[in-house]
């Protein structure tokens, strides 16, 4: 992890996902690119070109400068930080950024008080998080914990699901960090016996890298939705974080077969990172 983007809108919850990205950019000794998405009005793109180039150039300056003051905290003290101003507030160009920096992850806050429910849909983090070919850490309040010692990853172990669980392990690997799977049983036509689960899970984790050592890790949780085994999972093994692979641009309603809804973010005061499948 050498590069975390951490778009920034000047509230509250983008100096929480600003001071998770400065803990562990001081962990993985990582710089920090603050990306700014400069809004301009239709109102000045209408005007001639000389009075929106000097309108322009005048908001891009007081962006700027209400950019740096924002950027004046003591967490940041150490931190190899980039500011970068785009013209225009286009969130899901977020990726393109990501792709021309090289970057390695995405930390973006939350209103915890609405729920990601709210948040999530027909929002700027929704765009990031359905066009981001990286992954996308949320956060909904102050770092508190960012250790993230115990992971709860969720996973349906079909074969899309491959790439996202080794990109996964890979960055919790070297984080330190201890992933364990969950898989979901529900009492629906999806509903598999014990052999039958214990089965998919074996093929996939050879098919994922031929390592059934992780079989031990993986635990099989009955309940009536995938959001609640879920956060019920988080819940008894003490997760710092829920992990979950995501479709991208079908978005967080089709996590798995089937789908999910965006229950999981909402009711979960954890942070959630997503891995594009």
């Amino acid at each position: 992890m050498k590069k975390i983007i951490v778009p920034i809108d000047f509230s509250e919850y983008s100096d929480y996902a600003l001071e998770t990205a400065a803990i562990l950019a001081k962990k993985n000794n990582a710089e920090i690119l603050a990306l700014h998405m400069l809004e301009i009005s239709d109102a000045i793109l209408t005007k001639n070109d000389n009075e929106m180039k000097m309108e322009t150039v005048f908001f891009l300056k007081l962006a700027e400068k209400r950019f740096n003051e924002f950027l004046e905290k003591d967490y940041l003290e150490g931190v190899n930080i980039t500011p970068i101003v785009k013209h225009f507030k286009v969130f899901s160009e977020v990726n393109d950024v990501a792709k021309e920096h090289n970057a390695d992850l995405i930390v973006m806050g939350s209103h915890g008080s609405s729920g990601l429910k709210e948040f999530f849909v027909g929002s700027n983090t929704e765009k990031v998080v359905r066009h981001a070919e990286i992954p996308v850490l949320v956060t909904k309040h102050n770092p508190i914990l960012t250790d993230f010692e115990n992971i709860a990853f969720a996973c349906d172990f079909s074969e899309e699901a491959i790439e996202p669980y080794l990109r996964a392990s890979r960055m919790f690997e070297s984080l330190g960090s201890k992933m364990h799977l969950v898989y979901v049983n529900l009492p629906s036509e999806s509903f598999k016996s014990s052999a039958e689960m214990e089965s998919k899970v074996v093929s996939f984790l050879k098919k994922a890298n031929g390592n059934l050592d992780k079989l031990d890790t993986v635990k099989y949780v009955a309940d009536y939705t995938v959001e609640k085994g879920i956060l019920n999972f988080a819940n008894v093994i003490g997760a710092d974080l829920i992990a979950v692979a995501t479709h991208g641009r079908k978005g967080l309603a089709h996590f798995f077969e089937g789908s999910i809804s965006e229950d999981i973010a909402n009711h979960s005061m954890l942070p959630v990172m997503s891995f594009k499948m």
